[in-house]
């Protein structure tokens, strides 16, 4: 039963520090019937989303907005002279319920975005931006944080010395140090960039639902391996429709791609894909056009030259030129290896009777006709092996060989979905983790992609620990009437990519929330989840879980062996498409003028280093490129390779002492995973390896060396 109010948990926020003591805050009274404003008397405070409405959110978020105000108000009219522990330390732990309240919206929002969630956001969206301003802007609380940043660190810990600099840094790049005219504009300009990203977002998502392919005549599906037809016949009736429905959802698209020779097909799918929000109902291209002019005014404001300048600053990379540098290299090394692959694919192609140039929508069907001649592997072979939940056992038992870790599923803790499964996640001593969401399958409300997010982070107030609520969302193939859900050996891929996010937040430890699991900087985010997929080619590991889902057979060696030989297979094509995300992301962010020429041209000119297949008019990837344009990758996507380059040194100290090395795991558990951003991630990666990565790592893995 739920019947306290949440003010009461706020306490703690009162709560004495001696010297330090945290200003209290005169919260205003809250509706004691709305659920996202009361305690949660639930296993471990989770959430609970049977009572949670969508007329809740709105009113809780303002009341949450409120009290946020009061403890800023607290702090900055704190008579006491400014401290680490009535500035710094207050400000860390203000925005508890406003935390919790937007966590679980936004959260949903990308799992169950409704019309009506949608218009939600849309009103809350400029509440937050102008609280969020009114944070970093004021003058008063800036006044107090610089006093306190420029006095004496005596007696402050190491860590803490770390968030002092952090908020500090916080606000100077926020816009505190601007004059009163220039942050007038800075708010103009934060609330502009807000409204734009989400639309982006919305439109990206609408534009993806908008198209769907109906095919009628059992010719055109006759070839496609049975676990395809299930699944377009079944979202044919999910959708009232007769014969078989391919959307632009990846569990559907790419296996027709991929399985289909009907080219005319595949051409207007193709299409379909690479020009969502490229003109149309949905269109993105003025929206992109605002995003980056919008933060280029910003990064203006601020002194920097570029919008990348201004990001750059707190990466591991630092600055423009190291990124571009660090691009180039990459390209130039494997660019020739990636035109040669795609001539293989060619000749093949013309070899098995196609005549003309390869085109895109050609690329799926023959570089998997290839793989399976070449290598004895496609997806129909595999897929019975990696049944959903042999794979979720795999994953799990990876985690615990690792890390001690174990997964209880419960249905105490309630899921935010009928769909989602929940665990319980304990050490080899019982100690208490996390809270574990999984939600696998594609839905018209969910947005593309896989992710990991959190209901709430790792932190430790008074001595008293709270754990995390991790959620890992994904969409993988769907069990049709006849099987279970399959997946490709891509999706385990990303399934284990996720897991890494996972057990960074899992494992987080420490006493600030902002420092702990995931936050750190986004080109090492990477490292923990890029790292894990190197498993999934590991016959050690695979020997312990992959099995028949009809049969119980363990996957023969000569499977796994197949997996491992063809795991090279296009790495340098693979590696110049990747690249050429980074270098189209660059490009958007380090431009000096305010842009407005044509998107579909700008792209093309910034990604024709990289381009290996044929360009196709009418088409760009930018309209729908929603982790540089909403998702938070902003002048960051190089970050994949970038911890590509971590993960490939870092991997090898597992290769040279065993896979499941228990003092080689407890290394990178200590030093990387449950550090968060306590320290300078290169510190962190050199203490866990014992020297600096090298670029050369990862190319020679491209390039089979």
């Amino acid at each position: 039963m739920m019947k306290k109010l949440w003010i009461m948990a706020l306490a703690v926020l009162a709560a004495s520090c001696g010297d330090n003591s945290i200003p209290k805050a005169e919260y205003p009274e809250l509706d004691t019937t709305n659920p996202l404003l009361m305690e949660w008397d639930t296993p471990h405070q989770t959430p609970p989303f049977s009572l949670i409405k969508l007329e809740h959110f709105e009113p809780a978020i303002d009341a949450a907005i409120a009290c946020t105000r009061a403890e800023i108000e607290a702090i900055v009219k704190n008579p006491a002279k400014p401290t680490f522990g009535n500035t710094i330390l207050a400000l860390e732990r203000q925005g508890e319920l406003l935390n919790r309240v937007s966590g679980v919206f936004y959260n949903l929002m990308g799992t169950d975005a409704t019309p009506e969630m949608q218009e939600v956001a849309q009103r809350l969206q400029p509440k937050l931006t102008e609280l969020s301003n009114d944070i970093s802007l004021n003058p008063e609380l800036f006044a107090r944080v610089k006093a306190v940043y420029e006095g004496s660190k005596f007696g402050l810990s190491k860590i803490e010395k770390k968030l002092l600099e952090d908020s500090y840094k916080g606000f100077a790049r926020g816009g505190a140090a601007l004059s009163e005219e220039d942050k007038a504009l800075y708010r103009d300009y934060s609330n502009e960039l807000s409204k734009l990203t989400l639309t982006f977002g919305q439109n990206a998502l609408k534009a993806t639902n908008a198209y769907t392919l109906n095919i009628t005549n059992a010719k055109d599906v006759a070839e496609l391996p049975a676990f395809v037809k299930e699944a377009l016949a079944a979202e044919a009736k999910a959708r009232g429709e007769k014969g078989w429905t391919v959307t632009l959802q990846a569990p559907s698209y790419i296996p027709f791609l991929t399985y289909s020779s009907n080219r005319a097909l595949k051409e207007q799918l193709w299409k379909a894909s690479n020009s969502r929000a490229l003109g149309g109902e949905f269109d993105n291209t003025e929206v992109i056009k605002g995003i980056v002019n919008t933060r280029l005014k910003i990064a203006n404001l601020l002194g920097y030259e570029t919008y990348a300048d201004y990001v750059l600053e707190e990466r591991m990379a630092e600055n423009t030129a190291t990124v571009n540098g660090f691009l180039e290299e990459l390209r130039a090394a494997t660019k020739e290896q990636a035109d040669a692959d795609y001539r293989m694919i060619q000749a093949y192609a013309a070899s098995k009777g196609f005549e003309g140039k390869l085109m895109p929508w050609d690329w799926a069907y023959y570089t998997e006709q290839y793989k399976d001649e070449k290598y004895a592997l496609s997806d129909e072979l595999v897929k019975p092996y990696f049944e959903l939940e042999k794979v979720k056992k795999g994953v799990f038992l990876l985690a615990n060989k690792l890390y001690g870790l174990n997964f209880t599923p419960t249905t105490e803790i309630e899921g935010y979905h009928p769909e989602t499964v929940v665990y319980e996640v304990t050490d080899k001593d019982g100690r208490f983790m996390a809270v574990l969401y999984l939600d696998f399958h594609p839905r018209s409300t969910k947005r593309a992609g896989a992710w990991m997010t959190d209901f709430r982070g790792m932190k430790t107030v008074d001595g008293v620990e709270t754990r995390p609520l991790v959620s890992l969302v994904m969409n993988f193939s769907k069990p049709t009437e006849t099987k279970p859900a399959l997946l490709t050996y891509d999706e385990v891929e990303t399934f284990l990519h996720e897991f890494g996010h996972g057990l960074h937040g899992i494992l987080a430890e420490g006493e600030f929330g902002s420092m702990t699991g995931t936050s750190v900087y986004r080109d090492f985010v990477e490292l923990p989840s890029q790292i894990l997929e190197n498993w999934g080619v590991e016959k050690e590991f695979l020997d312990l879980w992959a099995e028949h889902y009809e049969t119980g057979e363990k996957m023969p060696q000569e499977i796994i062996e197949r997996i491992v030989a063809a795991q090279n297979y296009l790495a340098a094509y693979l590696n110049v498409r990747q690249l050429s995300f980074g270098i189209s992301d660059m490009a958007w962010h380090t431009l000096t003028e305010p842009f407005e020429g044509d998107v579909e041209q700008f792209e093309q000119q910034a990604m024709a280093s990289t381009q290996v297949l044929p360009v196709v008019a009418g088409t760009a990837m930018a309209p729908s490129f929603s982790h540089i344009f909403s998702g938070g990758y902003a002048a960051g996507y190089y970050g994949y390779k970038w911890a590509e380059v971590l993960e490939a040194d870092a991997f090898a100290m597992f290769k040279e002492n065993g896979i499941f090395n228990e003092e080689v795991a407890t290394s990178f558990r200590e030093n990387i995973l449950s550090k968060g951003g306590t320290e300078h991630p290169m510190e962190l990666y050199v203490k866990f390896r014992g020297h600096k990565p090298a670029t050369s790592a990862l190319i020679d893995k491209i390039l089979g060396k």
